[in-house]
């Protein structure tokens, strides 16, 4: 087994927290974006559009009631016989007014059920929001810190071998310590 761990790229890790946060910085506008875009529809149907239908209501009922006393007063002139025209006008604006209900109906059902349906979708991006700000950020901080220790690390310079302690005489076990006393032709 090696006596120390080989760090050969410390460079492929550097680039993939610089990728990693090129990406927090590019999902985060998007999330940003969308949200904007939700809140931006949200105004555009409570109000630019709710507005412009009711205005356009307004104007189409005012058309039909000029175009309604016109044929009246085409039908009550004695010099003029032909109503035709009159009675064109009058079906025309009768559509275009009945086209304004149809197209305020609708911008009110959209308003009412538009919670409905982005709601859900939203509660997801909140999630993703999450993920981006709290746990991807500290996956660059982690990251940061592990290329931090394995850049100190590579750094260290070896120590070639362990050093030893000095060797201390080995204990004889008690049986020889005796028998090593007690030499032939020695007093005891």
């Amino acid at each position: 087994m090696p006596d120390r761990a080989k760090i050969t790229s410390l460079e492929a890790l550097e680039e993939f927290r610089s990728t990693l946060i090129v990406y927090l910085e590019r999902a985060s506008r998007a999330v940003g974006e969308i949200e904007d875009e939700v809140a931006s529809t949200r105004r555009w149907l409570d109000h630019d559009r709710r507005a412009h239908w009711a205005e356009q209501l307004r104007r189409r009922t005012a058309e039909l009631d000029r175009r309604q006393q016109e044929l009246f007063s085409a039908r009550m002139s004695t010099i003029q016989t032909d109503t035709r025209v009159e009675q064109m006008a009058l079906q025309k604006a009768r559509h275009a007014l009945a086209e304004a209900e149809a197209k305020l109906a609708v911008i009110k059902r959209y308003s009412r059920e538009y919670d409905n349906r982005v709601a859900p979708l939203a509660k997801e991006l909140d999630r993703v929001r999450g993920v981006l700000s709290n746990d991807m950020r500290a996956a660059v901080a982690f990251l940061t810190q592990a290329i931090k220790t394995l850049g100190e690390y590579a750094e260290m310079k070896p120590t070639g071998a362990a050093p030893t302690a000095p060797a201390a005489p080995a204990e004889t076990p008690p049986g020889e310590a005796a028998a090593a006393s007690t030499t032939p032709g020695g007093d005891t």
